[in-house]
């Protein structure tokens, strides 16, 4: 029989996570790195742990992730994301743990337009009166 599989997409502006987990020993990799040297930053690490540490399923799953665009705190956050609905996949029960902690909502914020004929999304050229 086939190893259990779950995979998930996550998003956070325009970072794009790809998840997949299996039962393991609780690695996580991130586009072919470890994700301690992927993530620098200890708040990222701890993003993108916070569904595992809340469902305590921490060292269950061995965890690929494959992410592109934005920023690193942007990816992290879509991780996070795909983690979590990767979870939910797993077992429908967390659902409503994770929706009250916040972790199923996609932060939806994106970066406004340019707009026609002013240099930026909300400046504008100076004004002169005379």
């Amino acid at each position: 029989m086939a190893e259990e599989l779950f995979y998930a997409t996550g998003k956070r502006k325009t970072a794009v996570a790809r998840v997949w987990m299996r039962p393991g020993t609780g690695e996580m990799t991130i586009n072919k790195k470890p994700s301690g040297e992927y993530l620098h930053k200890e708040t990222d690490r701890m993003l993108v742990m916070e569904p595992l540490v809340l469902t305590e399923l921490r060292d269950k799953f061995d965890i690929y992730v494959n992410v592109k665009g934005g920023g690193i705190s942007g990816q992290a956050g879509a991780i996070r994301h795909g983690i979590t609905r990767a979870l939910v996949n797993l077992d429908p029960g967390l659902r409503d743990a994770l929706k009250k902690a916040g972790f199923l909502t996609r932060d939806s914020r994106m970066k406004e337009r340019k707009k026609y004929g002013q240099p930026g999304a909300r400046a504008r050229f100076q004004y002169s009166k005379r």
